[in-house]
């Protein structure tokens, strides 16, 4: 490293996020940028460590340890403190199709097993990847880089999400002919419709990328949902070879008495609808509105985070967030220790802005619950919840128990599911005759990614279940690695 005593002099910052309850008002990204001294000390505190665990991209308890992708992130580090920015940029796009993605919502793995992060604060890794790529954009230096030679075969690309978009990136480089084929109106799947706006910009972000690939050669077809208006034989028959990248997104239900009330709702149609108004100019046109009511959102992680912060922006009456795990610890439990993903209490964005507007974080833990009250018009009111404690079964599995006596009923207008997923849609998969394994996924050997249909691949979220943005982008260019090897007989993709 350029200073080798950095991390000795400078401590960890990140940027100040705007005020919560100045950035409830609008949708745009909540983060102010960082100057380029600070970038570049922050850069410095990379220190030289001899293994780099932060690029490892390894499972470790269930949970990723370091970049997925592999990152080159000590080089690109150096570079900024260096002040070399296009050489840090050139870095981070050998190894991330997408950085402005990962940089905005990927949860840092990378930072948790930072070396540094053993007995100090880690390296602010996530916040220097996006103003490495944001710096790119600025300056011009992120173009269309076409291949100069077209293969002549044509690959399918099933789904725009981050693992459709990654195979679709790589295999246009190699020279394909790349079609996506996407159900919704816009591509990019969940980036597009599963991420609200404040988070990650659509038309400033996504689109952006979107548009350069198509300048590139790959080709979008949206409004194309496989089984009714597009037939799954045409990628048999008209495709050199086909990339199943349609995500899991089939929601955990909660089957209890009142599921089918008016007003309670999966996570997803919540948040695709908020974001197809958002790009319709029309935020307050959501079929599905918060405004003035009493909110519960049930489930934790992300997807419960964006709930937490759009019903915020809609100006809900009151808020609650309920968890069925118990409330995580301050710092690092004994058994999760370095370089595992640090399960420890976070506030998120969303909880910030329910937090500063209503006194307290939403969130309460070890609760579940166990039906919803309707009121005259078939509309859910309220629901009745219970605490829980969790125990060893007969199986040694850990499973929850109700406790008696601890029901209590809480006001809801607006029922927000958001408790995971369970796999992909099943039709499109049906009907190609792909092989799916116990859990519903596509049977896909990780990096090989071959089905069962010989020249039909699958990656991503649909292949080895729920799963990170940054995962998706390291299955997508792996699906596309074989892929290539299997249209070509060898590869050049790395």
């Amino acid at each position: 490293m350029g200073k080798p005593t950095g991390f000795l002099e400078y401590l960890r910052e990140l940027p100040a996020d705007r005020p919560p309850l100045k950035r409830v008002n609008d949708w745009k990204e909540f983060h102010h940028h960082m100057g380029e001294e600070k970038l570049r000390q922050q850069g410095a505190r990379c220190m030289d460590c001899g293994v780099p665990f932060c690029h490892t991209g390894r499972l470790l308890g269930g949970m990723a340890s370091g970049c997925p992708i592999n990152n080159l992130i000590p080089e690109w580090n150096d570079l900024v403190f260096r002040g070399l920015w296009r050489e840090a940029l050139n870095r981070l796009h050998r190894t991330n199709n997408f950085p402005e993605f990962t940089g905005r919502v990927c949860p840092a793995p990378c930072e948790g097993s930072c070396v540094l992060g053993i007995n100090s604060t880690p390296v602010t890794i996530k916040n220097i990847e996006c103003a490495i790529i944001d710096q790119g954009w600025a300056e011009g230096w992120v173009v269309p880089e076409a291949p100069r030679v077209r293969t002549g075969k044509r690959v399918a690309v099933v789904g725009s999400g981050p693992a459709g978009l990654s195979a679709a990136a790589q295999l246009n480089r190699a020279g394909h002919a790349v079609t996506v084929f996407e159900r919704a109106d816009l591509p990019g799947g969940l980036l597009m419709y599963g991420i609200p706006n404040m988070k990650l910009d659509k038309k400033e972000v996504v689109l952006r990328r979107i548009r350069l690939m198509e300048q590139e050669g790959v080709k979008f077809i949206c409004k194309a949902n496989v089984g009714e208006n597009v037939e799954p034989q045409i990628f048999l028959k008209e495709y050199s070879a086909t990339v199943i990248c349609t995500g899991a997104t089939q929601p955990r239900d909660l089957p209890v008495e009142g599921r089918g009330l008016g007003g309670v709702h999966f996570a997803m149609e919540f948040l695709s609808a908020n974001t197809a108004a958002v790009l319709a100019g029309n935020p307050d046109g959501s079929p599905i509105h918060a405004r003035g009511k009493d909110v519960v959102v049930i489930g934790g992680g992300d997807t419960g985070t964006d709930c937490v912060g759009t019903a915020m922006r809609h100006g809900c009456r009151s808020l609650v967030q309920i968890e069925i795990l118990p409330r995580p610890p301050a710092e690092r439990a004994a058994d999760n220790p370095w370089p595992e993903w640090p399960k420890v209490h976070r506030l998120d964005y969303g909880q910030e802005e329910a937090a500063a507007r209503f006194g307290a974080d939403p969130r309460v833990y070890l609760t579940t619950v166990k039906k919803f009250g309707a009121d005259a018009g078939a509309r859910v009111k309220d629901l009745v919840t219970v605490q829980v404690e969790w125990e060893r079964n007969g199986q040694g599995q850990f499973v929850p128990r109700e406790l008696p006596g601890t029901e209590g009923v809480r006001p809801a207008q607006l029922v927000l599911l958001a408790m995971g997923f369970l796999g992909p849609e099943q039709p499109l998969l049906k009907e190609m005759g792909v092989a799916c394994d116990a859990r519903s996924n596509v049977r896909a050997e990780y990096e090989k990614y071959a089905t069962s249909l010989p020249g039909v691949f699958a990656a991503g979220d649909c292949r080895r279940g729920q799963s990170l943005v940054v995962w998706a982008i390291n299955e997508g260019r792996g699906a596309a690695r074989e892929c290539d090897r299997y249209l070509m007989g060898q590869t050049d993709l790395p």
